[in-house]
C-alpha cells in the first residue's frame, strides 16, 4: 500500500490517504475511500452537531459519559481503564496489546 491523493468533492482540494488510514478503514471494514478532506469533514460534523458517524447528539439527546474502570493490563503491565467491571478471572488488555487480538480473532474462521 502506498498513500494516494484524494480530491474532496465538497472543497475540491487534494488530500492525503494515507496508508495508516486506509489500514484503519480496512480494519473498520469500510469498503469506500473518504470522499471529504479533514476540513470538510471537521466542517460537516460540527454543523451535524455529532460524531463522524451521525452520533446520539444529532438525534437531539446526548449519550451518558461511559463509566470507565482501572485495570492492569495483562501482557505489558500497564496501567489503563476499560468499560467494564474487570472481574479478576480473565486478563483484561491495555489497547494496545488488545488491537492486535481483535484482529487475530476476526481472522479465525468458524
Amino acid at each position: 500500500m502506498t498513500d494516494k491523493d484524494l480530491t474532496c468533492r465538497d472543497c475540491g482540494a487534494t488530500f492525503a490517504f494515507t496508508v495508516g488510514e486506509q489500514e484503519f478503514y480496512r480494519q473498520q471494514g469500510f469498503t469506500n475511500e473518504p470522499s471529504r478532506c479533514p476540513n470538510c469533514r471537521a466542517a460537516r460534523k460540527a454543523n451535524r452537531g455529532g460524531d463522524a458517524f451521525g452520533g446520539n447528539a444529532s438525534r437531539g439527546f446526548d449519550r451518558p459519559r461511559r463509566e470507565m474502570y482501572p485495570a492492569v493490563c495483562a501482557q505489558c503491565g500497564k496501567a489503563t481503564e476499560v468499560p467494564f467491571l474487570p472481574r479478576g478471572d480473565k486478563p483484561v488488555y491495555c489497547s494496545d496489546c488488545f488491537t492486535p487480538r481483535r484482529s487475530a480473532s476476526h481472522d479465525r474462521s468458524w
